[in-house]
């Protein structure tokens, strides 16, 4: 198993911290995000998001079984709020539209952007999504979405690029030292 990929087997989660640079070289301090790895079973995008909406709203990270709990729910919630957008949301889909949101109600069905824009609709929470940047080793920003609802403390998802997502928690950010001039 790969230090980011998480089997169906993997019932603990792993907690960690990334460097965000895209900040610090612009304003001059330094920023972490906490992240918590999110068991691979289908849900993995929904669990992300649920677990992000916790921590926004100062509840304490949902066990295992909650939060697979609240993930199904926010995934009807999320197939339902298609049906009530189906106006503005059938085009972008893949699929027929019926067959799509029938089949998005499946556990094991794996989300995507879709699924993050309407997220943010039924929670009326804005979501960032942050990928690794390999070339320098830290994290960027991606995609946004619902930020009608604020750009404040957003939840934050980690996007693998391979259909799996990790939540991130709060940023923590301190000053970043300064180089010593000499006299």
């Amino acid at each position: 198993m790969t230090k980011d990929h998480y089997s169906q087997q993997n019932k603990y989660k792993r907690i960690y911290s990334f460097g965000v640079i895209f900040l610090s070289e612009w304003i001059g301090i330094f920023c972490f995000l906490n992240g918590t790895g999110i068991p691979g079973d289908g849900r993995c995008l929904f669990r992300s998001v649920v677990h992000g909406a916790c921590l926004r709203e100062g509840k304490p990270s949902p066990s295992e079984g909650l939060e697979k709990c609240l993930a199904d729910e926010l995934r009807d919630k999320v197939a339902d709020e298609f049906i009530k957008r189906r106006r503005d949301t059938e085009w972008f889909l893949e699929d027929d539209f019926d067959t799509y949101v029938m089949q998005m109600r499946q556990p094991h069905v794996w989300g995507g952007e879709p699924e993050l824009l309407m997220s943010s609709h039924v929670l009326k929470m804005p979501i960032t999504v942050f990928m690794r940047d390999k070339k320098r080793g830290n994290l960027k920003v991606v995609a946004e979405y619902g930020q009608e609802y604020g750009m404040e403390n957003p939840i934050r998802v980690l996007y693998h690029g391979y259909g799996h997502y990790d939540a991130l928690g709060s940023l923590i950010i301190g000053a970043k030292s300064k180089p010593c001039k000499k006299r």
